[in-house]
């Protein structure tokens, strides 16, 4: 059981890491900050709020207790004591409620003092706390950015690995069917398949038409010769030689179409 505890605990952290932004962490954080200073705040403006109340509690004291004695001195000057010593009685008494209430306005007032200046330190932590957060969140903004060019650059990231892996896939497809066409060319070539068009030919017909087409080749370069050979003849014997020429031609044309056939022979003879 410790064991499974110990290995839920750590998959558990491992998803919190990752799914963790420091980011957000760090705005929750302030959030919770402005919070606290605001608590603080309410605080101050409370104990405020009392003494503001404890001093016009002071003053109302103070107004009768003066109210007292201006009707104790009247009283006595009317020669009724008794009235004055009342007078003079309650007046002692407010007296004691004032020291009281003086006591807790002194008190209250530490409080505000304390709580003020917390506040001011409070609030320049959370403003130095901002200007942190908005620093380490800008640099941390600025290093991913670095890391994905980087893996994208190296080809290491999710995408460009599926990107890799898609030219791979068409290059291994292009590659298997030109090996399928180079092959059914073969296979036709040699007759192993038919090819219902009419196109395709043995290797009988190919060297056939080889042949054929060197034959004419041929003939073509024997009659290049011949044209040449005559007009060389005519420049020799002039204008009488037309008919010499004429034969000279013919009987060359002869000749390299006897050839060609001769050597068309042989190669097929060969074959």
């Amino acid at each position: 059981m410790k064991r499974m505890g110990m290995i839920f605990r750590a998959k558990a952290n491992k998803a919190l890491d990752r799914a963790e932004d420091p980011r957000e962490t760090l705005d929750y954080s302030y959030q919770k900050q402005l919070e606290l200073l605001q608590k603080v705040r309410r605080g101050v403006a409370d104990v405020a709020t009392s003494r503001k109340r404890l001093e016009l509690q002071l003053n109302q004291l103070q107004s009768q207790s003066s109210k007292l004695e201006d009707q104790g001195r009247k009283a006595l000057a009317l020669g009724r004591e008794d009235l004055a010593r009342e007078a003079l009685s309650r007046r002692a008494a407010l007296q004691q409620q004032v020291t009281d209430l003086q006591t807790q306005h002194e008190t209250l007032q530490g409080e505000e003092e304390k709580l003020t200046l917390a506040a001011q330190r409070l609030q320049a932590k959370v403003d130095a706390f901002r200007t942190k957060k908005e620093t380490i969140k800008a640099t941390y903004t600025a290093a991913q950015a670095q890391t994905r060019i980087g893996e994208a650059f190296s080809g290491i990231s999710e995408e460009m690995g599926d990107v890799g892996l898609a030219v791979q896939r068409a290059e291994d497809k292009t590659a298997q069917l030109q090996a399928r066409a180079g092959a059914i060319d073969e296979l036709l070539a040699s007759g192993a398949l038919d090819d219902p068009t009419g196109m395709a030919k043995d290797d009988i017909a190919a060297e056939l038409d080889r042949i054929s087409g060197g034959t004419d080749v041929e003939l073509e370069l024997q009659r290049m010769k011949a044209e040449l050979a005559g007009g060389t003849s005519q420049q020799a014997i002039g204008s009488e030689g037309g008919g010499t020429r004429q034969q000279a031609i013919e009987g060359g044309d002869a000749s390299a179409q006897d050839q060609a056939q001769g050597s068309t022979r042989h190669k097929f003879d060969k074959q």
